[in-house]
């Protein structure tokens, strides 16, 4: 319910001409609320001049836009409106061009003015795409281009009358069509009053001089994660980024992928390569989230995780073919004690590896809130096995299941059993085989994710599933087999 402070300053805005004459005389504690309901209602003329006049050295939207006493909406967990965005952007580029003296701020001393505006923590893209909203990449190309263009227009306004530099910060997404763009943006900004600061760096498929030139650029005290994806970069590729990434002593979360040589054909040039890898890796102070997924980890994570010189709380290893003595490490390590995450997605976890694995969760269970096993060939009779051990990780949020061979009685034992689980909030969990005709036995992960299913029998399994949690009064938690709309949590969001 809205406060009466709220339902008024939404009345303040309804004529936006007098509301911008007014925001002069009102107090400066009111702004933030302005802000958001400006925001939400779309006020964009209202918006453009609150961040043109904003009296505070901070405006961040992940302050601005989430749940507060005078509105429960979070915007921020929105697709933000292009219209809005804009507005920011327009209300920013004024302020640029507007010198301290005439920017309606005199009541105020110089320490007042904005120095910092924080756009990242935006919705990422996600599958559809909304002509009304604006994406993180369509943000940061908006503020990469007003960096671009007050570089390339200059100021020859004396000295005294320079605006205060504004730092931006956002989080960056590039790939080989906007490499090129977001560089000169970066570029721009070193010398501009309106600097690009990036939190987060997400590049994709990007080549490696690219990958360095854009590194080179960036601010080592601004920059928490790097995720470099479908890049194939290989050892020699890696050995080569590293260096450059490892001059960042502030790293919270590193993602790599597709690291490795040809293991049919080891080399001595691989192998130092490899080695120098661990070396550089040895020198993050901070790191807390590593991610190797796609990458030839065989019998090799004691030696990677072993270099590490603090205790990681987010691990994913997808598809590394991980060996049980690279599980009875893990288990045994420092780090154990410490996961909050965990991705074991892709690895075979029903032979040998079954024992290694349910000791690995016992060592976990204190501290684990979310835990992705798709595409492990778990079958019932590993599920069953490994439940005395799963239900101890009392403090699961999330558990990902997709892809395994469970029948429809081993998805009900799971359901019975997690009960004890009371923080769970998500279980994606596969389509029952019981649910598919005539399927091989043992079924290949492909067969289950391509192979069709009986809407039918599948309907009937949803419906029983969804009268279990009724019955135990759990209908808050979400079971689903959408893998795609329940993506796992991000770390910094745990």
């Amino acid at each position: 319910m809205h406060t009466l402070v709220f339902l008024s300053t939404r009345q303040v805005l309804q004529c936006q001409p007098a509301a911008c004459q007014a925001l002069p005389l009102l107090p400066r504690e009111l702004f933030p609320l302005l802000f958001k309901v400006a925001f939400m209602d779309k006020k964009t003329a209202v918006l453009q001049e609150l961040v043109h006049t904003w009296p505070f050295p901070l405006l961040s939207f992940q302050q601005l836009l989430q749940e507060c006493a005078h509105c429960s909406r979070a915007l921020l967990q929105e697709r933000l409106s292009t219209e809005s965005m804009q507005a920011v952007i327009l209300g920013l580029t004024a302020r640029l061009h507007t010198p301290e003296r005439e920017a309606g701020i005199q009541p105020f001393c110089r320490k007042h003015a904005l120095r910092v505006l924080d756009m990242t923590g935006l919705l990422d893209d996600g599958v559809e795409q909304d002509p009304g909203t604006m994406s993180m990449w369509d943000c940061t190309a908006a503020v990469a281009r007003t960096c671009i263009a007050q570089q390339q227009g200059g100021t020859a306004e004396p000295e005294l009358s320079l605006p205060v530099p504004v730092e931006v910060r956002v989080d960056l997404r590039v790939n080989r069509a906007s490499y090129t763009f977001l560089h000169e943006a970066l570029q721009s900004s070193v010398d501009s009053p309106l600097r690009l600061c990036c939190r987060d760096l997400r590049a994709e498929d990007l080549p490696m001089r690219n990958t360095v030139a854009l590194l080179q650029l960036l601010d080592a005290g601004c920059l928490r994660r790097i995720d470099l994806r479908f890049n194939n970069l290989g050892l020699r590729g890696l050995s080569v980024i590293i260096p450059h990434v490892a001059r960042f002593q502030h790293l919270a979360s590193l993602r790599l992928h597709y690291v490795h040589g040809d293991s049919r054909q080891p080399s001595v040039d691989g192998e130092d390569n490899f080695r120098y890898f661990l070396a550089q890796m040895g020198r993050f102070v901070c790191l807390r989230e590593l991610s190797m997924g796609s990458s030839l980890l065989s019998g090799r994570l004691d030696q990677l995780l072993g270099t590490l010189q603090s205790p990681l709380e987010s691990l994913e290893l997808a598809f590394c073919a991980l060996l049980p003595e690279d599980l009875r490490f893990l288990a045994q390590s420092s780090h154990a004690a410490h996961l909050k995450k965990l991705d074991l997605s892709g690895n075979d976890l029903s032979g040998n590896q079954l024992i290694p694995f349910q000791g690995l969760l016992q060592a976990v269970a204190a501290t684990l809130l979310h835990l992705e096993l798709t595409e492990c060939q778990l079958a019932d009779a590993q599920l069953l096995a490994t439940l005395p051990t799963l239900t101890q990780c009392v403090s699961l949020r999330y558990l990902g299941l997709y892809g395994n061979p469970l029948s429809m009685a081993g998805l009900k034992e799971l359901l019975r059993d997690s009960v004890v689980q009371a923080e769970l909030r998500t279980v994606v969990h596969p389509f029952p085989v019981d649910c598919y005709e005539g399927l091989p036995w043992p079924p290949p992960a492909s067969v289950l994710l391509e192979a069709s299913i009986n809407e039918e029998k599948f309907a009937r399994v949803e419906a029983e599933l969804h009268q279990l949690l009724l019955a135990s009064g759990r209908a808050h938690v979400l079971w689903t087999t959408d893998i795609y709309g329940r993506l796992a949590a991000d770390y910094f969001s745990l």
